[in-house]
């Protein structure tokens, strides 16, 4: 059984510290919209659908932090807080998404009076929440069936529960994959800077006892060449409407060895990590990171003092290089507008 990654006791957020996994399993507790921020900001909590649901839950404490006098003020008050909340990180999708869930609700409740408002922000958030865990054994059920025979799989950072409300998206299509006999062994890349995939992946694999080892990522095109790996499966932080996927630093390499190797490459997401309103990748925001969590390991130097690194979190998958994205409503083969438009509907615009 994994932790769960958050949850709301009474009107608190527990909110799960990934960066002290493996070793200590440890809660944060946030009463207020800035300790939710601080979370999502400084990565105790990551992935992109689970700092959606984060962003429900602390636009509902911000609806609790202080007394207003009328409904007009509580709303000024919450869409201040969402854009606060926006900008902890600017890459996933879905943190604008779960804000703008609760301020739907806020518009929708406006003649209400402010105890019933806090009620229904309180009830979208759990929604949310609970969505989500559906949403992605949905997304594994239907990533499993692209696989016919016992494989080995290559998986990169954390898309598992830990970086959902529950089950995962990548780590989903491999839990279910593997719940009907399909996976033989699980490739876990470390995933550096932040060893997500040592750290956070292969904790859960182990827990659930899915075969898995774990490789540094530039050991990744050795074992893909050597025809060991079937397929790559990851997961999403942002998807533009072509197609074209933002995720952790790393991704694009594996989609170009996946496409040289002719193996297939896939993206496994929530319908809310698509950005139907960008053309294309070249218009999503990268978060570049402190250097220092290139640097250093434990606050210890792995680089000599003074040394500066680059550290841009995410990069950007050309459509062209995935084979298909995985989603609670289907798969969406050889992305493109046309065929994301074929699942999604006509709410992706032409570009």
């Amino acid at each position: 059984m994994i932790a769960r990654t958050l949850y709301l006791d009474k009107d608190i957020l527990k909110i799960l510290d990934q960066r002290l996994l493996p070793s200590t399993v440890f809660y944060i507790d946030c009463k207020t919209k800035e300790d939710t921020f601080d979370c999502i900001k400084d990565m105790a909590i990551r992935g992109a659908p689970a700092i959606g649901v984060a962003a429900g839950y602390g636009m509902y404490l911000a609806s609790c932090e202080k007394e207003f006098n009328n409904i007009s003020e509580m709303k000024k008050y919450l869409d201040k807080a969402g854009k606060y909340l926006i900008s902890a990180r600017p890459t996933a999708v879905n943190l604008f998404w779960g804000v703008n869930r609760i301020l739907n609700v806020v518009k929708k409740y406006i003649g209400s009076n402010i105890i019933e408002l806090k009620l229904r922000i309180r009830e979208e958030a759990n929604k949310i929440y609970n969505e989500d865990i559906e949403i992605n054994k949905k997304i594994g059920e239907n990533g499993a069936k692209l696989f016919n025979k016992k494989s080995t799989i290559l998986t990169h950072c954390n898309a598992g529960a830990l970086a959902t409300a529950g089950w995962g998206t990548a780590l989903g299509v491999i839990r279910s994959a593997y719940n009907q006999n399909k996976v033989k062994m699980v490739y876990v890349d470390e995933t550096r800077p932040y060893l997500q995939g040592a750290r956070l992946t292969a904790w859960e694999l182990l827990q659930e006892k899915i075969p898995c080892v774990l490789i540094t990522d530039n050991m990744a095109g050795h074992f893909i060449s050597k025809g060991e790996i079937d397929a790559v499966v990851v997961g999403a932080d942002r998807i533009a409407s072509n197609g074209d996927t933002a995720n952790k630093i790393g991704t694009y390499s594996l989609a170009v060895l996946c496409n040289y190797n002719k193996i297939p490459f896939y993206i496994a997401a929530p319908v809310s990590t698509f950005d139907i309103k960008i053309s294309d990748g070249k218009k999503i925001k990268i978060e570049f990171r402190s250097s220092d969590e290139v640097v250093l390991i434990n606050k210890k130097h792995v680089a000599p003092v003074n040394m500066k690194a680059l550290h841009p979190a995410f990069d950007v998958t050309p459509h062209e290089l995935i084979t298909a994205i995985i989603t609670e409503k289907g798969v969406i083969k050889k992305p493109s507008v046309k065929t994301i438009r074929a699942i999604l509907g006509k709410r992706v615009a032409r570009h």
